[in-house]
């Protein structure tokens, strides 16, 4: 690869990170990782072909262009969310990707939580799902309710917290998020 080419690989990966929150290649390889798919599986779900696919994620192209494809994107980085805590088993994912890929767009899947309609957005959600996987890692849901519970008369503030981003839904924790910012 030449400079330019470099270059221009570089500035297609920034831009990813500005628009999706990080390049497309590490959020497609993680979603592979965690949801057990390959490339060509990933790319049917999202209702792409391979060849776009592997642009993306080597950064040949910067945009998906398919706004359909950017919510299918989003229904399953909240559905590995779901496989990586354990509401979701690995049968309901596959059930779920298969649901999933037959959308068009507009409202994706009632249990998705919210659909995820800005970039802004999508910056929220990964990092509601990083403090969630961080709280489940060090406890599971019933020990961090009990925790919470022997807060709430002293601090409620954090055991709301607690509640919410310990052992609630990525949706409600976005929404406290986004209600907390200002």
């Amino acid at each position: 690869m030449d400079a330019a080419q470099q270059e221009a690989t570089a500035r297609a990966r920034e831009l990813q990170r500005n628009w999706y929150g990080e390049p497309l290649g590490a959020l497609f390889r993680r979603l592979i990782d965690d949801l057990g798919l390959n490339q060509a599986r990933l790319a049917g779900v999202l209702g792409l072909s391979a060849p776009m696919l592997s642009q993306l994620m080597s950064g040949q192209r910067a945009k998906i262009g398919n706004p359909a494809v950017v919510q299918r994107v989003q229904a399953l980085q909240e559905l590995a969310g779901q496989v990586a805590d354990g509401s979701v088993s690995a049968a309901e994912a596959t059930d779920r990707m298969d649901e999933i890929k037959k959308t068009a767009g507009g409202s994706v899947l009632s249990n998705t939580a919210q659909t995820v309609s800005s970039t802004g957005s999508t910056t929220v959600r990964r990092v509601v799902r990083e403090i969630q996987s961080l709280l489940r890692s060090v406890s599971d849901a019933g020990e961090i309710i009990e925790a919470a519970n022997a807060l709430a008369a002293t601090h409620p503030e954090l055991a709301e917290f607690l509640r919410v981003y310990g052992a609630g839904r990525t949706g409600d924790a976005v929404a406290h998020y986004e209600a907390h910012q200002s």
